[in-house]
């Protein structure tokens, strides 16, 4: 399969285990976003990112402290599929214009604890877990738990399976997030 060939499928075409997940999706979101109709080539990828997504959901963290780790992990990985989509669904969860264009940019969010929280979830995606003990005291000091940063790690390893396979399937953007089209900027590139 060459890099042009990977299917977005529809619970039509879908193998059989991904079939029922997709019909789940559109239920959901009111359609299948081309990233799960691209997963449902792998049932047991789609599976995975499907229950995680929905247990994510089940954290300590709350909708804005989500979509805090998902658009850092999503900067990061210069995901210009996931970054739109968690662009309206920061909007959604009722961010800021302002916080929500800070994390397109990958700059400082307005209040303290959140910034906490991207920092903590950065260092951990650049520095592949290894953080310094300071970066998880600071973390602690803005309020958050030991429970906080595993659930962080959770939402790491869900962006990391999505932004992985929008980089080698080249996903292309749904209709309804293109007017929040994103690409990173230069300045963060060179990194």
């Amino acid at each position: 399969m060459s890099a042009n060939e990977f299917t977005i499928h529809t619970p039509e075409t879908a193998p059989e285990p991904s079939r029922e997940l997709l019909l789940q999706t559109r239920e959901t979101f009111g359609m299948i976003p081309n990233l799960e109709g691209v997963m449902a080539s792998a049932p047991s990828l789609l599976k995975s990112y499907v229950s995680m997504w929905d247990e994510f959901e089940n954290t300590s963290l709350s909708p804005c402290e989500r979509q805090i780790v998902y658009q850092t992990v999503n900067f990061e990985n210069t995901c210009n599929y996931c970054v739109p989509w968690h662009t309206l669904l920061s909007k959604k969860a009722g961010m800021s214009a302002s916080d929500i264009n800070a994390l397109r940019e990958g700059t400082a969010l307005s209040d303290p604890k959140h910034e906490a929280l991207r920092l903590f979830t950065r260092e951990l995606v650049l520095q592949r877990g290894k953080v310094s003990r300071g970066s998880l005291a600071s973390f602690f000091a803005a309020g958050y738990s030991g429970q906080a940063a595993l659930e962080v790690v959770m939402g790491i390893a869900i962006k990391t399976m999505s932004n992985f396979t929008n980089s080698i399937a080249a996903t292309p953007l749904d209709e309804m997030v293109k007017p929040q089209f994103w690409k990173k900027p230069l300045a963060d590139q060179a990194d």
